[in-house]
């Protein structure tokens, strides 16, 4: 029909062709998944890197945060922050410390959603506000989760810097980290961002099972040590993605 547009039909189909089987495809992967000429998939591969929806690393290409735009408008047009925002706000009136969630772009991570208590950073952290994903919480469960491909490429070309004296700067000793995240389920962050502060974080799977973003809580280092701080924070948390999940299994 006249009204078809189908140069947005292929475009849709190249978003289409990445899932959680396969998070990272190449340019040949993408034309076979889509039925398009390898000519057409980069055209629209890189048409998508530059509106910011698709990252690569010349190789390879995967989603970036922003297709989450895209990809929650099936909940009555609730953005993920949005979902979470109510469970957040009832995870910080118990627990009584500052709630966060955020996305990994890049190197970063991106914060989405922030319930405050009391201010215990020197830094104010607003929506947008970007940290190194590999000096917080939150960054080590989205980092644990991302496919070797990409998990490599991080490892390869990040520059760990030290933000304090606790800060891990040998990428062996991250990566070995990394997958202690990834098979416990949970991160903890002791004072390697910011003196002074702890962070405890979980992952949020999306209706496909695949990591959307994470959460976290903070708490100043004088509640308690890291074990402490575990056993106060990380079983609401928990329970808390767990809520935010469910609702996003389900519609509004």
């Amino acid at each position: 029909m006249s009204e078809f547009v189908q140069s947005l039909d292929r475009g849709l189909a190249v978003i289409r062709a990445f899932d959680a089987e396969h998070p990272a495809l190449t340019l040949s992967d993408v034309a076979r998944i889509t039925g398009l000429t390898r000519a057409a998939a980069r055209r629209f591969l890189l048409t998508l890197v530059e509106l910011g929806y698709v990252r690569t690393d010349g190789k390879l290409f995967s989603l970036r945060p922003r297709i989450l735009e895209l990809g929650f408008s099936y909940l009555s047009a609730l953005t993920l922050p949005e979902v979470a925002q109510p469970h957040m706000e009832k995870l910080v009136a118990t627990v009584h410390e500052s709630c966060s969630m955020s996305v990994l772009d890049d190197e970063d991570v991106v914060y989405v959603a922030r319930v405050p208590t009391k201010r215990i950073m020197t830094v104010s952290i607003t929506v947008g506000t970007r940290f190194p994903a590999y000096a917080t919480a939150m960054g080590r469960v989205l980092l644990a989760a991302q496919p070797r491909e990409r998990l490599d490429g991080y490892l390869r070309d990040v520059r760990l810097k030290p933000l304090t004296r606790a800060t891990i700067t040998d990428p062996a000793v991250l990566r070995a980290t990394l997958s202690e995240v990834g098979a416990q389920g949970w991160a903890l962050v002791d004072q390697e961002l910011e003196e002074g502060l702890r962070s405890v974080a979980v992952p949020v799977h999306g209706a496909d099972g695949h990591v959307v973003a994470a959460v976290n809580v903070s708490a100043h280092a004088n509640r308690g040590n890291a074990t402490t701080v575990l056993e106060d924070l990380l079983p609401h948390l928990r329970a808390t993605a767990k809520l935010i999940e469910e609702d996003l299994l389900t519609p509004a």
